[in-house]
């Protein structure tokens, strides 16, 4: 997924955003665009900030600030597996959709923090993104097939082997799914049928236990731990593991430390 801040400029030639494919807007600071198929059929459209579209092509753009989200073609043949025929995007020149929005606003929220959260976070909310998309915003929208049962355990095994040995690096969806042998929207569901989490969760709560146990040796610094369990971030690896423990990496150590005392 391709994620663009989009500043206030003024356009005067129709600039298509992503050729052949509408893309997800999210307006940051209110404004009006010029929008529609073909410069004759322009119309003017007024935004406030929140509102999204599913555009193409925007001109004229005046005073207005966006977030361009644009989906990858393999999240998008990811989320239309099961469907018989083509299926197209439509385009929306306005749309209001709690559900996209919240997911937007996660990007955008990443976004702003440097996207401390890795390849793995993205890829889970663009395939939700994508799965919301077709179903809701696409010429053809046919049931999606329905898979049964969890992941085999030597597949389930092969994955958790990844997620061990490449604790430290940034994880993608996609080579969770390679390593399954299936494609990122099957291993998603299997997956959590088998764990009853999804991915990312799972990933997460595996770092979490590897900082938990290299906290207990005094020497590590929590800058050590967090960068050898995979956060890009110290402020980042403290508020996940506040969120999972209920606690700071400070405070988990140091109530470690009284517990062997007492123990002593």
């Amino acid at each position: 997924m391709r994620v663009e801040l989009k500043t206030p400029e003024f356009d005067v030639e129709p600039r298509m955003l992503v050729k052949n494919k509408p893309v997800l807007a999210m307006v940051l600071r209110r404004g009006w665009v010029e929008a529609g198929p073909r410069p004759s059929e322009m119309k003017k459209i007024n935004f406030e900030a929140g509102e999204m579209a599913l555009c193409d092509v925007w001109i004229g753009t005046h005073g207005l600030e966006s977030l361009i989200l644009t989906i990858s073609d393999p999240a998008l043949r990811a989320a239309t597996e099961g469907i018989s025929g083509d299926v197209e995007l439509c385009v929306v020149p306005k749309l209001a959709d709690a559900r996209l929005g919240a997911l937007v606003a996660a990007v955008n929220a990443e976004r702003v923090a440097g996207f401390p959260s890795g390849r793995l976070f993205l890829d889970s909310i663009e395939l939700a993104l994508a799965v919301a998309l077709v179903n809701d915003y696409a010429f053809r929208r046919p049931s999606p097939r329905i898979y049964r049962g969890g992941l085999t355990p030597a597949r389930l095994r092969k994955v958790v082997e990844l997620v061990h040995a490449e604790m430290d690096g940034d994880l993608s969806l996609e080579e969770l799914a390679n390593t399954a042998g299936l494609s990122i929207t099957h291993f998603s569901q299997m997956f959590r049928q088998s764990t009853g989490q999804s991915p990312h969760q799972f990933v997460l709560q595996r770092r979490i236990e590897r900082a938990k146990e290299m906290l207990h040796a005094a020497e590590n610094r929590v800058l050590d731990v967090a960068v050898a369990c995979g956060f890009k971030s110290q402020e980042h690896f403290a508020r996940v593991f506040r969120s999972l423990c209920g606690a700071s990496p400070t405070e988990y150590r140091q109530e470690f430390a009284h517990r062997d005392q007492r123990w002593a």
